[in-house]
């Protein structure tokens, strides 16, 4: 027993020397490992279904408005999801590589397409045993399950059928379609998003037509629409969208709650937002873009109604809730979910208060730029590209949350770094980005904010909506070109096992593995396959 402890502390301790090592060669001070936050505190990481899966028309999967999208339009290289990361076959390896760098969570969302026959209502068997499969194999291996019921890939048919979420018919169907969810999985997931940034999907998909559907309106839009009213459509989604979630949390608290005792939160982009300049004027934006942004979303779910200034501004195109639905939002989530990557600088003009015609951009009546040396943008999504990250701005996001809503519980969802996907296995920029990021997420605690949990995206490169397989975010590259996809560990996914084995000498012993495999022998190995190697043998 006495050697056994030996050779765990060894272990500890050869994992904080290979820990300074890696921060060292980036340029990172070490300022915090994992017992540095709350016990039930979880880190994990997030892909969603369309993005990873693949097997697009394999075991009865339809079709969704992405696969109609990508396939119609000219998106990066000409690229689908069709087969993405290949995650619907290589689930098992996949979950293993998790548990081998000792992820606590794993954040994925369920394909509408995939588990219900839409134009009947049925349950595709197929679909049922293959998140049953997902789903216990993570459980198996002591992987905490997170639940995205809906990441924007409606299926096509209900976009056909009534123009998805612009009729209020969504509302009964996608509350059938969690009703299947929490019925064949609530057993075992105890963590349930309704959907996933609704206020991207509002903008993007239906004022600026750059996500399907791709509905805009001229002068408006970053292409060229076919259909769609940029002045109306993306409130009137927003509205559909959050009487969905409010229907669904209802659903599961009256229905399922009292059996399986999970939570229901929604998703919301959020952006750090700081003033152009000291003026009054571009304070006063950045709360009026702040208020058009997340509490568009969140007043609702708080306080039943939308905020006062999108009310005064927007006016009739605004739609208004009854009292009964006022009642149902009101207080409707257990968490709040943000996705969080960069900060824009505000710059007022509310000199266009009068123009015409009118979108949601020129509502907000604010310029944006990714730094002070940038001429502010009209267009949000021009800016969007070219950010410097500012993990400040993660910490203002969550320090507002706590004082104007009541300081709810808070998972960070979504947070990471993307490059080029032929950018060196070391990763550097990318651990800097993370590094700073989690900091910041440790202070905002320190400071008596709710957050419990942080979720790396993406665990392995994937589709991404906006740069297709040109540029990645995983702590796994991808290699798209083979047969086997295969996947191959990045330095980032070995900063966060060292990270990790930082919590304690037993949990370093158990979580050391080499090339992907876990050993029980006496003899323990540290991260290989890289140049040069940093390899340790334990004796």
């Amino acid at each position: 027993m006495q050697m056994r402890k030996r050779e765990r502390s060894l272990v500890g301790v050869l994992c904080c020397f290979l820990l300074l090592e890696i921060e060292r060669s980036v340029g990172l001070e070490l300022e915090f490992t994992r017992s540095d936050f709350p016990s039930d505190f979880v880190f994990g990481s997030a892909t969603s279904a369309y993005q990873v899966e693949g097997a697009a028309h394999e075991d009865f999967r339809s079709d969704s408005i992405w696969d109609n999208y990508t396939h119609s339009r000219m998106v990066p290289g000409k690229s689908t999801g069709d087969v993405a990361a290949d995650g619907y076959h290589k689930y098992k390896e996949d979950v293993k590589l998790m548990a081998d760098m000792g992820l606590e969570a794993y954040r994925f969302s369920i394909s509408w397409s995939r588990l219900i026959f839409v134009e009947t209502g049925e349950i595709n068997p197929k679909g049922v045993e293959y998140y049953n499969n997902l789903i216990n194999e993570l459980l198996n291996q002591g992987i905490q399950v997170h639940v995205m019921l809906y990441q924007l890939d409606l299926p096509q048919s209900l976009e056909d059928k009534y123009h998805g979420w612009l009729s209020p018919k969504i509302i009964d169907d996608f509350t059938a379609y969690a009703d299947v969810c929490f019925r064949e999985f609530g057993d075992r997931v105890k963590y349930w998003s309704t959907m996933a940034q609704p206020n991207i999907l509002s903008i993007a998909g239906y004022d600026q037509g750059s996500w399907p559907p791709s509905h805009c309106s001229n002068p408006f839009g970053v292409i060229h629409c076919t259909i769609g009213n940029s002045a109306v459509e993306p409130y009137i989604v927003m509205h559909n969208l959050l009487l969905a979630h409010a229907s669904v949390y209802n659903l599961y608290h009256t229905k399922y709650y009292e059996l399986q005792k999970g939570k229901v939160g929604i998703n919301v982009y959020t952006l750090g937002l700081r003033p152009f300049s000291d003026s009054a004027a571009d304070e006063k934006a950045v709360r009026r873009f702040r208020d058009f942004f997340i509490g568009w979303i969140l007043d609702p779910l708080a306080f039943g109604e939308y905020p006062s200034i999108m009310k005064k501004i927007v006016g009739s195109r605004l739609p208004s809730f009854t009292k009964g639905q006022s009642k149902m939002l009101k207080g409707s989530f257990d968490f709040i979910g943000l996705n969080h990557y960069i900060t824009l600088y505000v710059m007022d003009d509310s000199n266009n208060t009068n123009s015409v015609p009118r979108d949601y951009t020129a509502d907000i009546m604010v310029r944006t730029s990714g730094s002070k040396n940038e001429t502010p943008h009209i267009q949000l999504t021009t800016v969007l590209r070219n950010v410097v990250p500012d993990p400040d701005g993660l910490q203002y996001i969550l320090n507002y949350l706590k004082e104007d809503y009541n300081n709810p519980p808070i998972y960070v969802q979504e947070n990471g770094r993307g490059l080029a996907w032929n950018s060196s296995l070391e990763d550097t920029e990318r651990i800097k980005y993370v590094s700073n990021f989690i900091r910041g997420t440790l202070h905002a605690i320190r400071n008596g904010v709710d957050v419990r949990g942080y979720f790396l995206w993406s665990f392995i490169d994937l589709y991404e909506f906006l740069g297709g397989y040109e540029t990645t975010y995983g702590l796994f590259r991808v290699d798209f070109d083979s047969e086997e996809k295969t996947r191959r560990p990045k330095l980032s996914a070995h900063w966060l096992l060292i990270q990790d084995c930082m919590i304690t000498g037993d949990q370093a012993f158990k979580l050391c593995f080499f090339n992907g495999e876990k050993t029980t022998k006496k003899r323990w190995y540290l991260f290989d396959g890289f140049s040069p190697p940093i390899c340790k043998i334990v004796p």
